[in-house]
């Protein structure tokens, strides 16, 4: 009997596995005008176009309850949802929320978790509409769906970058991978010990980055008001080489971001030093940032950079170019999809 083909799942990678899974998927309804793809699907019912996100955080693999406090998980878990429609230049309505609790978890504990989502979405206008909540066997899950809208004129996509454009990052890069290593380095230091006091003086700043990040509406409004509409347009969740490939080659196009270019927070260099990682490569592909990662025509280069906040990175090339980083000395290096991916062992 010949033996059945096996697949590693973490061969393929999430989006490979995504990929593989929609590949040729038919799209039976006439509403339905994006689906798999970019960051949140797109459905037409009339003059604005809704926006539809989903995000699945479990216990073990996307947080540890050792050291995120349950409120700030609950933030946290709206506001990756937020970033999304934020992402497709679209505005967060409603979300719905479906939890898988063990039972070590009392009333009391999902009352926190649910003060997180609940202050999320008082500070971004988001109603909570409905979910569902069931038993695990493996701790915490939880499933947040934000559905959002936009008007069909104004959706970006990540398939619009062009030759010549300019790419742009709000805020900083690094940080909230940099609060992650701090966070386990204390976790490590703390095990076995009953008395402990964990060494976070002076680094405040990626620890906020890393537990109660923030969905860069401030940047969608003062891009709206400048009058500019990105051509393409992601949020950083998995790193910017990761999501900057995407973008590429859903846009056929190559791309050059500098070095020196990319925005880094003093607290996250001075993290990096004391861990002797690399900084730039952190920045590159630590991840969870939730900035956006946009492009604009050249001729918006005035009009973008005074933009409190955004940062011109690089432009974008034709294809056969390839995707590069141009290093401080002047040497180009490969851009790679290095970010965190969840289905690698």
């Amino acid at each position: 009997m010949q033996e059945e083909k096996r697949t590693e799942i973490a061969s393929l990678g999430e989006f490979g596995l995504i990929d593989r899974l929609t590949a040729e998927m038919p799209i039976i309804n006439s509403s339905t005008c994006k689906a798999v793809g970019d960051d949140a699907a797109v459905l037409s019912y009339g003059d604005k176009q809704t926006l539809v996100t989903t995000d699945l955080l479990l216990e073990g693999v996307h947080f540890d309850l050792t050291y995120v406090p349950l409120t700030h998980l609950g933030y946290k878990a709206a506001i990756v949802n937020f970033s999304d429609i934020y992402a497709m230049n679209g505005t967060p309505r409603q979300i719905t929320v479906s939890l898988g609790v063990s039972k070590r978890f009392s009333v009391e504990d999902m009352e926190q978790l649910y003060a997180g989502i609940r202050l999320a979405c008082a500070n971004y206008n988001v109603d909570i509409v409905g979910g569902d909540t069931t038993a695990s066997m493996t701790g915490l899950t939880i499933s947040i769906t934000c559905i959002g809208e936009a008007s069909p004129e104004k959706i970006v996509y990540r398939n619009g970058a062009q030759e010549n454009d300019l790419i742009c990052v709000s805020g900083d890069l690094g940080a909230a991978y940099m609060g992650l290593q701090l966070l386990e380095r204390e976790k490590c230091a703390f095990a076995g010990q009953d008395d402990f006091t964990p060494e976070f003086g002076g680094k405040e700043y990626l620890l906020e980055r890393q537990l109660k990040p923030e969905a860069r509406r401030d940047i969608i409004d003062a891009l709206d008001k400048a009058g500019i509409q990105p051509t393409a347009m992601m949020d950083i969740s998995d790193g910017l080489s990761s999501e900057l490939l995407h973008i590429c080659k859903q846009s056929n196009v190559g791309c050059r971001v500098y070095e020196d270019r990319i925005p880094i927070d003093y607290q996250t260099a001075v993290m990096a030093e004391e861990l002797n990682m690399n900084l730039v490569t952190a920045a590159l592909n630590g991840g969870e940032d939730y900035e956006l990662l946009f492009t604009v025509p050249l001729s918006m280069h005035d009009a973008v950079s005074a933009i409190p906040g955004v940062k011109v990175v690089g432009h974008m090339t034709a294809p056969s170019l390839g995707t590069y980083l141009i290093a401080r000395d002047g040497s180009e290096i490969q851009l790679r999809a290095q970010g965190w991916n969840s289905l690698e062992e």
